[in-house]
């Protein structure tokens, strides 16, 4: 599944990276530790966090992470969504909690 198909299902805004709305997403990982989606998050995966700060984009260019999703109406800060345009990774959001929207992508994934 790319990440252009799960906007609609969950009801997604993109902020930016649409240029990455074409990659490929193997999983989902939830965390606002920044260490713990260093340590533990897989390639591929959809990340789900409040974290909206310049230091997200570089985690999920490390880990080769496909997009963000940004809960409870967070909006990423001016230098992040430029970050997230030239790495093409993008930044989705959502007014959901982060269990909500968990749950959510993890029905899509798995139908």
């Amino acid at each position: 599944m790319k990440v252009r198909d799960i906007i609609s299902s969950l009801e997604l805004e993109i902020y930016s990276g649409k240029e990455g709305l074409d990659n490929e997403i193997t999983g989902g990982y939830t965390s606002d530790l920044l260490s713990d989606v260093m340590g533990n998050a897989d390639a591929g995966k959809i990340w789900i966090t409040l974290q909206s700060h310049k230091n997200t984009i570089a985690v999920a260019s490390l880990k080769e992470l496909s997009a963000i999703i940004l809960v409870k109406g967070f909006k990423p800060e001016e230098d992040t969504a430029l970050q997230s345009d030239e790495e093409k990774i993008p930044i989705l959001g959502s007014k959901q909690e982060a269990f909500e929207i968990s749950g959510k992508l993890y029905q899509l994934l798995n139908k």
